[in-house]
């Protein structure tokens, strides 16, 4: 069985001044960013050029941060935030929706589409692929902070993870379960699925991949952001049976969690925008 690694979670320390290993994955997400599309750029096939990729990054990342805080106000803790309002802007606290943030970047993508008169899916489509790196290094951002822990498994399994950091969320589990009451009993903590390297391999590295060689050469327009939808809905959809639901949530209708139900949309309007867009390229070849 293993044991999370405990890292600190500033990465470097200045006097006051402390940078976060959260927030440098962040800056590696948006550098991927880059470099993949300039690798996109000069291969052909897209209307961008390097300035518009600047410019579109950070149209992005306000739609990441806007996008992602507001996300997370309306989908998790609507209820505490109207309570006390201000507490809104304290992002420093922690609180970012991943769903917030891509509805974030979809408004950017349109104003960007609209600013330099090209068509949204042409925006969404080149951004498709760009992505799960990103999503990525959040994953590993997630998994150094020690914090999105998965949810309770057999110590048996060899990649089971003894989270220190859930100490009172495991006592509060272990109260009403013998079974995880002598496992807390013996190991200190009880072992939990590492869900955040879960999600790491499938939202990042695999739906990276999927997307990187389905690009590769021209495709009916709308369709990669089809399949980003899909790929990411289904990826997040599955991970979500091994992470721990939010202990202020815990699961809803059927069983589900919040990301589970927030990640379903994605997919059936993934597979709608897939037929139409494919139904599109049809016609056009047709005539």
């Amino acid at each position: 069985m293993l044991t999370h690694p405990q890292f600190d979670p500033i990465a470097i320390s200045i006097g006051p001044l402390a940078i976060r290993w959260y927030g440098l994955m962040y800056l590696v997400g948006f550098i991927l960013f880059i470099v993949l599309g300039n690798l996109r750029i000069r291969k052909g096939h897209t209307a961008f050029t390097g300035k518009m990729l600047d410019d579109l990054l950070f149209w992005g990342v306000l739609g990441v941060i806007f996008g992602g805080r507001l996300g997370y106000v309306l989908f998790y803790k609507l209820g505490d935030y109207l309570a006390d309002p201000l507490s809104i802007l304290k992002v420093w606290e922690g609180g970012m929706s991943f769903h917030g943030g891509f509805l974030g970047v979809l408004v950017a993508c349109a104003l960007f589409a609209r600013k330099h008169r090209l068509s949204f899916w042409d925006i969404t489509d080149f951004v498709a692929p760009l992505v799960p790196l990103g999503l990525a290094t959040g994953r590993i951002g997630n998994f150094i902070n020690g914090e999105l822990w998965g949810r309770i498994t057999d110590p048996s399994r060899p990649w089971a993870m003894l989270f220190p950091q859930a100490r009172s969320e495991d006592l509060r589990a272990a109260a009403g379960n013998p079974q995880w009451h002598e496992w807390l009993a013996q190991y200190g903590a009880l072992p939990r699925h590492p869900s955040q390297l879960y999600q790491f391999a499938l939202e990042g590295m695999l739906l990276f991949v999927i997307l990187w060689c389905y690009t590769a050469r021209p495709r009916p327009r709308a369709a990669a952001s089809a399949l980003f939808l899909i790929g990411y809905g289904a990826f997040r959809f599955i991970a979500e049976f091994a992470r721990e639901p939010d202990d202020f949530l815990g699961l809803l209708v059927m069983h589900l969690s919040m990301g589970q139900w927030l990640s379903l949309p994605m997919v059936v309007a993934g597979a709608a925008l897939w037929q139409w867009a494919h139904r599109q390229a049809g016609n056009s070849f047709s005539r």
